[in-house]
């Protein structure tokens, strides 16, 4: 029986997990709603990194001539020390990452990305909408009067009905409480301080010019926190993500404004460059409470689906938040994109299948990396520092495992389609 390309999905969150959910679902042939409770569809002024894993399907989606136009390729990823900024390793990523992994490794602003793919889900070429996009469309309510036809209720009263409700809506999902999912949400016990740096000040300076002498990834290892920064926008910023040990203010509150004199004291005993290069960060510093969600392979009920932070909200220190949503949206369009109505259910458990192990594998090892990286020196910092050497991976995962990603099972299309070696 041929597969049914009638019924609908309605996508709970319109960030970039939602957003490429509900374009791979649609270039499968499904009839897809975005329901957004912010007021417009945007991201928040910060970079975002996507592996070859990501990328993969970003360009499979057929988005490479709009993503070349906005990304920044880093040509080595550097590991330094945070005493002195010695270089622990070097990785050449660029023309070498194509090369092995079939697939580049690009930085983005992540408002940037966000927009090339919303323009291909409402406007692509001009053609019109392809995705059906709802704002200002809260989630207060879950319908599942008829088990095959669940519905979201929003605070204005619209009602949003469809054969699958997936639930793309972040770390903090309606759709997963209004399910009655366990409740998996814990404290990492360290917050995230995120700034944009002018990059013409850091190339004025000679102190931190070296920064922009070539696209670089760069991750500062100390006791108790850690430092990453990656040019965006053709290096109009450098991109700052410095973890540190949380507050009992940011715990509670989840988020607060902070100042770029706040966030250089924090590193106030380390090389004298990287409180020279924070002290650089303007008006927009914030600060976020790193939670994260416990692992647990239970991503659907019914025909509610989870899919992204919602079901395994990680750490940040694998760089693979985004990058694993965008495999949950891949895998779960190419599923149900070949099932028949009646097979709906079977296509969820699949998904389920493919996914739940993968993503919840790198949760662990983000997890784990969290003391990796902040490792006091010592004798297990340096046998660390050798392991950063070989670059075979952190923690217990390789990037050969992780940058090839979910293999997609679709031969047709030759864009997505990569033959894994295991």
């Amino acid at each position: 029986m041929a597969a049914s390309q009638s019924f609908e999905v309605v996508v709970a969150g319109g960030g970039l997990g939602g957003l490429c959910a509900a374009l791979s679902l649609r270039q499968r042939g499904l009839r897809v709603t975005v329901v957004e409770a912010a007021p417009q569809l945007g991201e928040i002024g910060a970079g975002i990194q996507t592996a070859p894993n990501a990328s993969r399907i970003l360009i499979g989606l057929g988005l490479r001539p709009e993503l070349q136009k906005v990304r920044c390729e880093p040509q080595d990823q550097v590991r330094r020390r945070w005493a002195d900024g010695s270089i622990i390793a070097q990785l050449p990523l660029g023309q070498r990452v194509v090369d092995k992994y079939g697939a580049p490794y690009w930085h983005y602003h992540r408002a940037d990305l966000h927009s090339v793919l919303l323009r291909a889900c409402v406007d692509p070429d001009g053609a019109g909408p392809v995705v059906k996009v709802a704002t200002a469309a809260k989630v207060v309510d879950l319908d599942r009067g008829n088990p095959e036809r669940p519905a979201v209720i929003t605070e204005d009263g619209r009602r949003f009905e469809g054969d699958v409700v997936v639930g793309a809506d972040g770390i903090r999902s309606a759709v997963r409480d209004l399910a009655g999912f366990d409740d998996t949400l814990a404290f990492s016990g360290e917050m995230a301080y995120r700034a944009l740096i002018p990059g013409d000040s850091i190339a004025a300076d000679p102190a931190t010019r070296f920064l922009v002498d070539r696209y670089h990834s760069t991750i500062w290892y100390g006791p108790d926190k850690h430092l990453v920064h990656y040019m965006i926008r053709g290096g109009e910023y450098l991109n700052v993500v410095a973890i540190v040990p949380c507050t009992e203010e940011v715990e509670k509150n989840w988020s607060a404004p902070a100042s770029a004199e706040q966030l250089a004291a924090e590193y106030s005993d380390w090389d004298d460059r990287v409180p020279t290069m924070l002290s650089k960060a303007k008006d927009d510093v914030s600060v976020w409470a790193m939670y994260r969600r416990r692992r647990d392979p239970v991503w659907v009920d019914g025909r509610v689906a989870l899919l992204g932070d919602a079901c395994h909200a990680m750490l940040p220190y694998q760089a693979q938040g985004a990058s694993q949503a965008m495999e949950d949206g891949a895998v779960l369009a190419e599923e149900l994109g070949q099932a028949t109505r009646e097979g709906i259910d079977n296509a969820l458990t699949r998904y389920v299948h493919r996914r739940a192990k993968h993503a919840g594998m790198v949760q662990d090892a983000s997890l784990r990396n969290m003391s990796f990286y902040h490792m006091p020196d010592g004798p297990a910092q340096r046998e660390r520092d050798e392991k950063l050497r070989s670059f075979d991976g952190e923690s217990d995962v390789s990037y050969d495992w992780l940058w090839n990603g979910t293999p997609l099972n679709d031969p047709d299309n030759e864009s997505i389609h990569y033959q894994f070696a295991r």
